[in-house]
């Protein structure tokens, strides 16, 4: 389902917030008319509930490719979509969005021909480098090169030298709404670069310093997306359920629904990245590794088999050899 609802006043209304029978953690829910009116319940034809599941935020990944644009010297159209065959860089990107997204640059119909991802924990990088390997990425048709940030006396320019001639990136996604990260993604735009602000920030007066020479001379510009549209999502769940993205690198925790007040109540300590709710099961929130020893070793066996990500194969055996909420009924997730 389509969450980003708004009434006829451009009011937004999402399900689990505005409606007094869709909420957002329940074993069963009754959909508003407006859901359909709408068109915004859509089918996924994939294996696996939990990449529907993870629908929406992948559908935001998805926008923030559509939502880039470029220009041609003399017009004024937007061509819209990241340059394709051209320099991309995804900053502070192997959070669990970042992930997302270095999978959907990797397989979506246009593709950079080089894609520069960044962070300063070494850690994280490995696990991306684990899950997307730059050989993988050469069979797709990109150059994928990781760098550690962190100690660069001049980042901007060790990022610059990664392109031909030094000349910059076409498409820079910030994952991060961090000020130094912006400015470092202003530094190494290339002429008509365009750069994406994709991290949200809290802060209503967040700001950083651009280069507004760059963009008077060099046609630099910034874009960003808050979410992604209906059509953004249906992209994304016809290419999970064709076997092009698997998200399930995003999911580090699994629980039931009896853990859901707990977990929302203490989500900013949880560390890692999306929790993810079966609501027809009692389960205590558990992270992925470490469900061989908190819940079964068999289902540990699985996730080893599966490079340590949640899988269908996981989901299944839970579904099938899981503890059914007190008073519940069984059924899917």
């Amino acid at each position: 389902m389509q969450p980003a609802l708004s009434d006829p006043d451009n009011v937004h209304a999402a399900p689990g917030y505005s409606f007094p029978y869709l909420g957002g953690d329940a074993t069963y829910v009754i959909l508003p008319a407006v859901v359909m009116e709408r068109d915004c319940l859509l089918k996924y034809e994939g294996d696996a509930f939990f990449m529907g599941s993870l629908a929406e935020p992948v559908s935001c990944i998805v926008g923030g490719f559509h939502v880039n644009y470029h220009t041609a010297p003399g017009s004024y159209e937007h061509q819209m979509g990241i340059r394709a065959g051209g320099n991309t860089a995804l900053l502070a990107g192997v959070g669990p969005m970042g992930l997302g997204a270095i999978d959907y640059a990797l397989h979506s119909d246009r593709r950079p021909g080089l894609l520069v991802v960044t962070d300063i924990d070494e850690a994280r990088l490995a696990r991306a480098a684990a899950l997307y390997p730059p050989d993988e990425a050469r069979r797709q048709g990109v150059e994928l090169r990781y760098l550690n940030t962190k100690d660069m006396p001049d980042a901007p320019g060790a990022l610059r030298a990664q392109t031909e001639d030094g000349r910059g990136f076409d498409d820079v996604f910030v994952y991060a709404p961090v000020a130094p990260v912006v400015e470092q993604a202003d530094a190494i735009l290339a002429y008509d670069g365009c750069l994406n602000f994709f991290a949200g920030p809290t802060d209503s007066a967040f700001a950083a310093r651009f280069n507004f020479y760059n963009v008077h001379y060099m046609a630099t510009h910034v874009a960003g997306n808050s979410g992604g549209n209906t059509d953004d999502m249906r992209e994304a769940l016809a290419m999970m359920a064709g076997g092009r993205l698997n998200p399930a690198a995003m999911i580090t925790h699994v629980g039931g629904l009896d853990c859901v007040i707990d977990t929302t109540l203490r989500l900013p300590e949880i560390p890692g990245g999306k929790k993810l709710i079966y609501t027809h099961l009692s389960l205590p929130l558990t992270a992925v590794d470490e469900v061989g020893r908190r819940i079964d070793p068999a289902l540990g066996a699985i996730v080893e088999k599966y490079d340590g990500l949640w899988n269908p194969e996981a989901e299944a055996w839970l579904l099938a050899h899981g503890r059914p909420l007190p008073g519940g009924k069984e059924g899917n997730a």
